[in-house]
C-alpha cells in the first residue's frame, strides 16, 4: 500500500477551530490515518480513506464538537467516553489533541475494538484505553457511572437515544457532546424531554459547516444538572425500540 501524506491545513485549524496540532501531533495523525488504511484491508472501519476527506471528516470534525467549550475553565485532566466510537472517532483524535485528558473508548464490535488497542499501542496513546460493551450495561458499572466529565456520541442514533446512553456515565455539572447532521425543531422537543426526564438540559445546539466541502454539522452540548435515576439506562434494546421523548 503507498503510503499517503494528510495536509497539514494549519491556517484551517487555527482559523476554524483556534487550535492547531504541533508537529508531533501531525505525525500521529499521519500515523493514525496509515494504520486506519491497513486496518480497512481486513475490517470495514470506514469509507473515508481519500487524505483530505479523512482530514475533514474524521480529524476535523472530532474536534469540532470541542470548540463550543471553554476549555480554560475545566480542570486540565478531564475524563472522557466516547460512546460508540467504532474505528476510534472522535476519541483517537480527541486523545493525541489533548494528552493530559484520559479517554475511555466504549464499542460493542470487539473486532474493531482489539484493533483501534493496537492502534493505542503502536501510536503510544497513554492516555487512552478501551472498553467492550454495550452502553446499556457499561454505565450500571459501579466504576463507569457518573465518573466522566466528558462524553461524546458520534453517529450513534437518535438523539434521545443518545442521551439516554450518554447521561449516566457523566458527574453532575459534566457534558455530552451529540455530533449530528441535520437538525430539526422536532428533534429538540423529543430531545428536550428525554433530557429532562435523565437529569440533564439542552445548553446549546451549534450549527456550523464543515471547512473543505461546506457540510452542514451539528453539535448538540447537553449538560447534567440532576442524578439521573438508576432505572436508565433501561435494558439493552429499548432505549433504541422506545426512545424517551417520543409518545410520551
Amino acid at each position: 500500500m503507498v503510503s499517503q501524506d494528510l495536509p497539514l491545513f494549519l491556517e484551517l485549524w487555527q482559523n476554524t477551530l483556534h487550535w492547531q496540532p504541533t508537529q508531533k501531533q501531525q505525525q500521529l495523525y499521519q500515523a493514525l490515518y496509515e494504520q486506519i488504511l491497513v486496518g480497512n484491508t481486513q475490517l470495514n472501519l470506514t469509507r473515508i480513506t481519500e487524505p483530505s476527506d479523512f482530514w475533514e471528516k474524521h480529524l476535523w470534525d472530532s474536534l469540532s464538537g470541542l470548540s463550543q467549550i471553554n476549555l480554560d475553565q475545566l480542570q486540565k485532566s478531564l475524563k472522557v467516553i466516547d460512546i460508540g466510537t467504532g474505528a476510534g472517532f472522535p476519541g483517537l483524535p480527541i486523545a493525541i489533541a489533548y494528552p493530559d485528558w484520559q479517554v475511555t473508548l466504549l464499542d460493542s464490535t470487539r473486532k474493531k475494538l482489539i484493533f483501534v488497542r493496537q492502534i493505542i499501542e503502536h501510536l503510544l496513546i497513554e492516555n487512552a484505553q478501551i472498553v467492550i460493551g454495550r452502553s446499556e450495561d457499561i454505565a450500571r458499572e459501579k466504576q463507569q457511572r457518573a465518573k466522566y466529565d466528558l462524553v461524546t456520541l458520534r453517529a450513534v442514533s437518535q438523539a434521545s437515544v443518545c442521551a439516554e446512553y450518554a447521561l449516566p456515565f457523566l458527574k453532575i455539572g459534566g457534558t455530552a457532546i451529540l455530533y449530528r447532521g441535520q437538525w430539526s425543531e422536532a428533534e429538540n422537543n423529543c430531545l428536550k424531554t428525554a433530557v429532562e426526564l435523565l437529569g440533564g438540559e439542552i445548553t446549546l445546539v451549534h450549527c456550523f459547516q464543515t471547512p473543505l466541502t461546506q457540510g452542514i454539522r451539528h453539535c448538540v452540548y447537553l449538560t447534567k444538572i440532576a442524578e439521573t435515576s438508576e432505572i436508565y439506562p433501561r435494558q439493552i434494546g429499548i432505549p433504541t425500540q422506545q426512545p424517551l421523548g417520543v409518545n410520551l
